[in-house]
């Protein structure tokens, strides 16, 4: 059931969570599907209901700096300096796991990846449950995150208890995630460009390669894709006749020749690419084309997020 974040329905809500049951809500980011972190049964709803391997670890939200002490053994230095600048946001840090989450929640990893939502509903929905959230994006296991409610009933409908339409979600990709380790490391690109990290730490290790067995969510080789194929190809690459059966997602401006085309951002806006990434894509996956193909994105702030999306998303 689709429904407003009105206080009435946020503390429907909060019941849900803090009786082990499933709740999609908006983020600044992606939707995600929330249950109680710290119930390792709560917990196995959500891979039941997203069919993910237990392999892939959950991300963990909370509210303020006490729920943070929950989940998390300690907090660095580095740690604090970076939640100073990102918290609440789109930023997910990797951090020593309190006893007290489940290692369902955690993969079994002695680490757990936590953030601070900066999405009004996701602050309120967590304070008026009084529990921290996990809750990886609110779609099926390896398929396109969701921006809006509907993705969410569409995808996923009668799994969820619930779903707290915010309307359309402000960055949309997922959060960056960030190891706290001997050198601090990106994990994923996500809404926080890494140069605006390096601003803060400096020089930053990258390891944001496919992994088997990942550390973080989004580390698996095939990732975030739509049922029709997808294929990463410049305009100028791609033969006339080919256009006539295929869609086309373009950066700035319409390539011709294409049975349609969905233009992320007019204006050349990397930020207004992101918003609009997985929406596109949701659209033309509606279609029945015979195939996908996207212009590559330039690997600056926010585009390196955008390309890492598309690379998993054609990786299959």
């Amino acid at each position: 059931m689709v429904v407003p974040p009105t206080p009435e329905n946020l503390e429907r809500a909060a019941q849900i969570i803090r009786s082990g049951g499933l709740v999609a809500f908006p983020t600044e980011t992606v939707y995600g599907l929330g249950a109680n972190a710290l119930d390792a049964r709560a917990a196995a709803r959500i891979f039941e209901a997203k069919q993910r391997p237990s392999f892939d670890p959950l991300i963990v939200h909370v509210a303020d700096r006490g729920m943070l002490q929950k989940v998390v053994q300690e907090v660095p230095a580095l740690a604090e300096r970076l939640m100073e600048r990102f918290w609440p946001g789109p930023l997910t840090l990797v951090l020593p796991r309190s006893e007290r989450v489940p290692g369902l929640v955690t993969s079994g990893l002695p680490t757990v990846a936590v953030r601070m939502p900066a999405h009004p509903v996701a602050q309120e929905l967590i304070r008026r449950a009084g529990l921290p959230l996990a809750a990886p994006s609110a779609n099926p296991f390896g398929y396109l995150s969701p921006t809006r409610a509907e993705h969410v009933e569409r995808m996923l409908g009668g799994r969820v208890d619930l779903i707290l339409d915010g309307g359309r979600t402000e960055f949309g990709v997922e959060s960056t995630i960030v190891l706290l380790a001997e050198k601090p490391t990106v994990l994923r690109y996500g809404a926080v460009a890494v140069e605006e990290l390096e601003r803060v730490l400096g020089r930053l290790e990258l390891q944001v390669g496919a992994r088997e067995k990942p550390l973080v969510p989004g580390q698996l080789p095939q990732h975030y894709a739509p049922h029709t194929p997808i294929r990463i190809a410049p305009p100028s690459e791609i033969p006339l006749g080919l256009r006539k059966r295929v869609g086309y997602l373009a950066f700035q401006e319409v390539p011709k020749g294409f049975k349609v085309v969905k233009v992320l951002s007019p204006t050349g806006s990397l930020l207004e690419a992101a918003a609009h990434l997985f929406e596109a894509l949701h659209q033309l996956d509606r279609l029945g084309l015979e195939a996908i193909y996207a212009e590559p994105i330039p690997e600056v702030g926010l585009g390196r997020a955008i390309m890492d999306r598309l690379r998993r998303a054609s990786s299959a």
